[in-house]
């Protein structure tokens, strides 16, 4: 039986868009150097981080992100494929744990038992999980030594 007066789900574009625009910035943050360089390594706890470059293309770059060995039961290996839009400077979960393809909304109960914002769910983790590795990860690679300038 359906309830009559149950509201569909609206996806919230502006929340998601914001989201978005954050977790480009927190990435860059992460891995600076993704232009020119195609491994970020680095611990968050006893976990092991990997942001590793798929693909470049002019205004869009893949990364496929990594973590294993965590000391945390309830996130375990986590394997995510993010997406940075360079023009528009928005990151976006293009894979989740094997799962591709996510909707911008779904029908509840639905087959794969996805939420009905399930693709704001993901990038909400998204953005959760990179301000932790922000606050917390340890870089394995030793720190570039810099020139300093001479005062005078």
């Amino acid at each position: 039986m359906q309830l009559a007066n149950k509201k569909a789900y609206k996806l919230d574009l502006t929340k998601l868009h914001s989201t978005c625009e954050a977790n480009y910035a927190r990435f860059v943050r992460l891995f600076p150097d993704y232009e020119v360089s195609n491994k970020k390594e680095f611990k968050v706890g006893l976990a092991r981080v990997l942001l590793e470059v798929v693909e470049r293309c002019r205004y869009t770059t893949i990364f496929k992100v990594i973590q294993q060995g965590s000391d945390s039961k309830w996130v375990g290996g986590l394997k995510v494929e993010v997406r940075l839009y360079h023009d528009a400077n928005m990151a976006e979960v293009g894979m989740f744990q094997s799962q591709r393809r996510v909707e911008g909304r779904y029908k509840y109960p639905n087959q794969r038992m996805y939420q009905q914002d399930e693709k704001c769910q993901q990038n909400g983790f998204l953005a959760d999980w990179l301000e932790h590795c922000l606050n917390t990860g340890v870089s394995l690679q030793p720190l570039p030594v810099l020139a300093r300038k001479s005062g005078g």
